[in-house]
C-alpha cells in the first residue's frame, strides 16, 4: 500500500510541475487560451482527482 502512495504522490509532483510551468505560457502566449483551455481544465481536473485519491489510500496507511 505505501508504494501506491508513494507512486500516487511521485504523479502528483509531476503533474504540478507540468502545470505549474504550462499555464503561465500558455495564459501568456496571444491566441493560445482558446487552443488550449479544455487541455487545461482536463489537467486541473486530473490533479484534483489524484488529490483526492492520494488522500483516501494514505488514510489507508497506519
Amino acid at each position: 500500500m505505501t508504494i501506491i502512495v508513494q507512486i500516487l504522490v511521485l504523479l502528483l509532483i509531476f503533474l504540478s510541475t507540468v502545470l505549474v510551468v504550462g499555464i503561465p505560457v500558455t495564459l501568456a502566449s496571444p491566441g493560445q487560451w482558446e487552443q488550449s483551455k479544455n487541455l487545461i481544465y482536463t489537467g486541473s481536473g486530473i490533479w484534483a482527482g489524484l488529490v483526492l485519491i492520494t488522500g483516501l489510500f494514505n488514510s489507508f496507511i497506519t
